[in-house]
């Protein structure tokens, strides 16, 4: 309930009614490797549907950096993940981020952004931040609601993605969303 609470405040922040479903989570978050110490930043962790997925690849090994621009999502996922590391601040401001944590880069960065209700310019920004803070086997991951796919905001935000990185791979349909959506795995970015 929560979370159609916060649609409802801010729509074009939160851009969804219902949170990703654990397949999304799971599809979204493959790449976050599972030894290591890789440095994992979220982009727009909401209520935590990709939260939880990355916690339990990274198994206590590794950094994970939330960042989100509701200040009640934040304060939920920080009681809910007090082992990930929760900043209330805008995406566009990753590398101010990632400065305040000491980082200069991320190995994977997993967004949950509501890419839809972004302008151009928000867009444009956005991945801007997070292409400069991936190094070249970095990985950045988002996804796409299937029904929206041909809109022009989607076609517009792939269109962003493929200048940004040398390979954007699509998933298969995650028919176990609501609605049903794929992911972006987008590699060596520019």
């Amino acid at each position: 309930m929560s979370f159609l609470l916060e649609f409802l405040r801010a729509p074009m922040t939160v851009g969804a009614v219902t949170p990703s479903s654990p397949a999304l989570a799971r599809a979204a978050t493959a790449v976050v490797p599972r030894t290591g110490s890789p440095v994992v930043v979220e982009l727009g962790p909401g209520t935590g549907a990709f939260t939880g997925a990355v916690q339990r690849r990274l198994a206590g090994h590794g950094r994970h950096i939330a960042v989100e621009i509701n200040p009640r999502f934040a304060r939920r996922l920080a009681t809910l993940h007090p082992a990930v590391d929760i900043v209330t601040a805008d995406a566009a401001d990753l590398a101010a981020v990632l400065a305040q944590h000491g980082l200069s880069q991320a190995d994977v960065v997993v967004s949950g952004l509501p890419w839809a209700a972004f302008t151009e310019n928000r867009q444009r920004d956005v991945l801007s931040a997070v292409a400069a803070a991936l190094p070249p086997h970095g990985v950045f991951t988002t996804f796409a609601y299937v029904h929206a796919r041909w809109a022009p905001p989607a076609r517009g935000l792939l269109r962003s993605l493929r200048s940004r990185f040398d390979e954007v791979v699509i998933s298969r349909t995650v028919w176990a969303n609501l609605p049903p959506a794929l992911v972006y795995y987008c590699r060596r970015p520019h």
